[in-house]
This record gives structure tokens, C-alpha cells and sequence, in this order.
């Protein structure tokens, strides 16, 4: 059979997401700070975006008006209730008329003893990082050179809990030492303080520090070493036979061993701390809910004026073929920003109706809530519901929750009344967190207490919600001390 070429046509549908749309999508899954940043550098790049402080670039929704008047007047009650009367223009002048005298006299006075000060700028400090404090320790000890390089090459590859990530092979092998020098230079590390620094596992760890805090007790190396695992399981009795010591004097043990470090260089964490900006907040005023999208940060735009006259006028036709372009992706981003704020508040509406128990009660009282149940009531495709919960939070009386808090799936209970996942999760760490600690409950005990309440489930449920928590199961929670 011969190959050959041809030509032929052929009807076929497929989707393609434009640039636009790429956009509009990228906008509506971005947090309050990322949109923030987004805006800044769109008004870098197109000269034909505008920032116009109190200004709107066109006119609103219904649901935006109705948003925007419901802000002034809680702004406006917030005034009153604070100041008591609202202040008339006439006093906003006599204010700047103080003020312009004050700073008038301020001039003209020989300044104050401040003056003089460096700016705060220069007394600010900030925490030294675990490597820089072993660093300073290392530096006033007397080692050998190839000691010293050992102990900068240790110090330099620890990790946030002050563990060694490398062997002392590879240790030697980096700093071009023999493996003695290494070993010495971490016995030297993890005499610093914090003590244990430079260890490579938790057994490691521990065991030097019950060695500089108990040098001649001869059971602390043995019960870390051989029956770190019977500790965890509580297992006093194995170790008392093992050891041939009394079980009081293992729990006695015990409760020395927990009160070492396992990890040392916690203290000396420099993680920077992640900040939550909520993008809406709920608020009650009298017996209703509120919502206030958070407007911070975010610039009035509009397309410019004068862009726009370039663009009738005359011009060359790269130029206005450019021009043109410009004007068109910053009236598309207008759009999709509006858009992006009247899609979040419309969800928003949706969870507040959905989940007004929760709002008036708390966790114990939040529904079963899926994506769909969203996205059929205010119109939209399950996807874009996902985008605008994802790195969004909301402000309420009971904190600031990632909107797919509110999202969860439901045990039906023989009543035909689901009740929430989050919820049942709450209620097992209430009980847990009300048990007696030498006589914890197990998970059949508390799938018991759960009836009582009226929620039922299963054991096997009760112990994937505990794990799901971070819980250990109640053989491991038990305390004797």
C-alpha cells in the first residue's frame, strides 16, 4: 500500500481558553494580597490603566451598590457609636486649623531632646538564627583546624530541629578531614548549647543529653537505646523485667526522658510567619449577617482618558494597533476584577444562608456542605466555586477560616439528618480533651458518648477522625505521672 498526501477538511469542537479568560481565572483564584500585587504590576506594564483614589472605572451591580451602601452605614454607625455625635465640617476645620498652627510653632521652635536619636529604623534587631548562635560559641573554643572545619561544615547543614542531614562520612569527605576529626567535631556541636545540636536521630539526640545531665546514671543509656519503642507504648512492665529495676523507678524514667529536647533547634526557627489578610468579613448588626469584602489595598481604576483621545485621533498604525491592545486588556481586567468581587460575595451569601447555625453557634453546629450545593444556587460550574474558596479566608466571631472550612461531607444519622464531618470532629476533641489522663478513652468509648449526644458512627469512623486530628489512640495517651 503506497503513503501519500492529501488535503481533507474536518468539523470539530474544542475548547480554548483565550488570554483573557486565562486571566479572569487567574484573578478569581488569587488571595487578597496576591490581587493586590497582581494590580500593581498591571499598572507598571499598561500605560492606559489608571489609579483614580475614590473613583470607579463604571458602574456597579445591583449586588456591589447594595454591598458598597451596606459598608457606609456600618462605617457610619461605627462614628457614632464611638464619638457619640457626628462631627460637623466646621469642626473638621477648627482640627486642621489646630494642626497647621502646632506644626507652625513646632518649626519654629530649637527642636527636642529626640532629635539627636538614630531613627527607629536603627534600634530594630531581630533573633539570631541557631546557626549564627552556635557559630558565636564555636568561635571562643579552642579546636584544632580540622575540628573547626568538621563543626562549620555540621553547623551549616542542620536542619530546622538542629539535626545533622549529612553523615559524618560525607562530613569528612566535604571539609577533606579524617572521619575521627568529624566525629570529634560533632560531639563538640552537640556540646553547645542547645545541648543535642548536630545529632542525626532522635535516639542520638536524647542520649547525649542524658549523658551531660546524668553522666553516671547507667540505666538513662540502656531504657533510650534498647526500649525507646516500649516507652511510647507505655510498656513499664517490659522494661521493668528487661532491666530488672521496679516499674515506679521506670515511670520515674520516663518522666526525666520527656523532659529533654527532641528537638533543639526549635528555639531557632527563622521561618518567617505567614499573615492571614481575610478577604471578607461577616459582622452582625442587630439580628442580620453582614458581608464586607476586605477593600484594602486595592487601587480605583479606570481606563485613561487620554489614551483613549490618542486612539481617535491621528497616529501611526503600529502605534494605534498598540494603543489599542492596551486599552482593550485594561478594560478586560476592570471587568474581570469587578467580576471576581461580585462571584466571591455571591459565594460568600451562599455559605452565610447555608451555614447560618455555624455562624450563631459555632463548629459543633456546621452543616454538611459539598461544592455543588454552591454552584447550583448562584449559577456557576463547580471549578469556579473551587477557585474562589482556594486561598480565600473569612472573618467571623469564631475566627478567620479558610472558606473550604466551610465545605465538608456529611454521616447520615438514622433520623435522615446528616451531620458535618468538622463537627463530629470537634465533638471527639471536646471529649478527649475532658478525659481523665489516666484512664483516656478508647475509641469505642467515645463512639458511646457520641450516641448520647444523638451522633452516630462508627468506631472505624471515630479512629480516622482522631488520627485526622493529630490524636494518638488512648493506649499511647495514658499517663501515669
Amino acid at each position: 500500500m503506497a503513503l501519500e498526501l492529501r488535503q481533507s477538511l474536518k468539523l470539530s469542537q474544542q475548547l480554548v481558553l483565550t488570554p483573557q479568560l486565562q486571566q479572569a481565572i487567574k484573578l478569581l483564584q488569587l488571595s487578597h494580597l496576591d490581587l493586590v500585587s497582581a494590580i500593581q504590576t498591571e499598572l507598571v506594564e499598561n500605560p492606559t490603566l489608571e489609579e483614580i483614589p475614590g473613583t470607579e472605572a463604571r458602574e456597579v451591580s445591583n449586588g456591589e451598590m447594595e454591598l458598597a451602601r451596606e459598608s457606609r452605614a456600618l462605617q457610619a454607625e461605627d462614628a457614632e457609636r464611638h464619638n457619640g455625635v457626628q462631627q460637623t465640617d466646621q469642626d473638621w476645620l477648627k482640627i486642621i486649623e489646630a494642626q497647621n498652627q502646632r506644626g507652625s510653632s513646632q518649626a519654629g521652635s530649637k527642636g527636642t531632646i529626640y532629635d539627636d536619636l538614630p531613627p527607629i529604623e536603627a534600634s530594630l534587631s531581630s533573633s539570631d538564627t541557631l546557626a549564627e548562635h552556635l557559630t558565636w560559641q564555636l568561635n571562643m573554643l579552642h579546636c584544632t583546624d580540622s575540628e573547626m572545619i568538621g563543626c562549620k561544615i555540621i553547623i551549616s547543614n542542620l536542619d530546622h530541629r538542629g539535626y545533622l542531614k549529612l553523615s559524618l562520612e560525607e562530613v569528612a569527605e566535604t571539609g577533606g578531614i579524617e572521619i575521627f576529626d568529624a566525629e570529634s567535631a560533632q560531639l563538640v556541636v552537640q556540646s553547645l548549647d542547645p545541648t543535642g545540636c548536630g545529632a542525626t536521630s532522635l535516639v542520638d539526640c536524647l542520649l547525649f543529653q542524658v549523658k551531660a545531665k546524668y553522666p553516671e546514671d547507667p540505666y538513662f543509656p540502656l531504657i533510650i537505646e534498647d526500649h525507646i519503642g516500649d516507652l511510647e507504648r507505655r510498656n513499664y512492665q517490659g522494661i521493668s523485667k528487661a532491666l530488672q529495676i521496679d516499674v515506679e523507678d521506670v515511670i520515674e524514667y520516663h518522666k526525666m526522658i520527656r523532659g529533654l529536647e527532641p528537638s533543639p533547634g526549635r528555639g531557632y526557627s527563622d521561618s518567617e510567619p505567614q499573615y492571614i489578610t481575610p478577604d471578607v468579613r461577616v459582622i452582625k448588626v442587630g439580628d442580620e449577617w453582614k458581608i464586607l469584602q476586605n477593600q484594602d489595598g486595592l487601587p480605583k481604576l479606570r481606563v485613561s482618558g487620554y489614551y483613549k483621545s490618542i486612539l481617535e485621533g491621528s497616529g501611526s498604525k503600529e502605534d494605534r494597533a498598540y494603543i489599542k491592545e492596551k486599552l482593550e486588556a485594561a478594560d478586560f481586567l476592570i471587568k474581570s476584577i469587578y467580576k471576581r468581587q461580585s462571584t466571591i460575595h455571591k459565594v460568600v451569601r451562599c455559605i452565610l444562608d447555608r451555614q447560618s447555625d455555624f455562624f450563631d453557634g459555632g463548629v459543633e453546629d456546621l452543616r454538611p456542605m459539598v461544592l455543588r450545593d454552591v454552584a447550583e444556587e448562584i449559577g456557576v460550574h463547580e471549578s469556579t466555586v473551587s477557585r474562589v474558596t482556594s486561598n480565600k479566608y473569612l472573618e467571623c466571631p469564631h475566627g478567620i477560616l479558610e472558606l473550604k472550612f466551610f465545605f465538608s461531607s456529611g454521616i447520615q444519622q438514622g433520623d435522615g439528618v446528616d451531620v458535618s464531618a468538622v463537627s463530629i470532629k470537634s465533638k471527639i476533641k471536646q471529649l478527649i480533651a475532658s478525659e481523665n489522663p489516666k484512664k483516656p478513652l478508647s475509641d469505642q468509648a467515645i463512639v458511646g458518648l457520641l450516641d448520647e449526644e444523638g451522633v452516630r458512627c462508627a468506631r472505624r469512623t471515630v479512629a480516622k477522625y482522631r488520627e485526622a486530628l493529630g490524636i494518638l489512640p488512648s493506649s499511647k495517651r495514658k499517663q501515669l505521672f
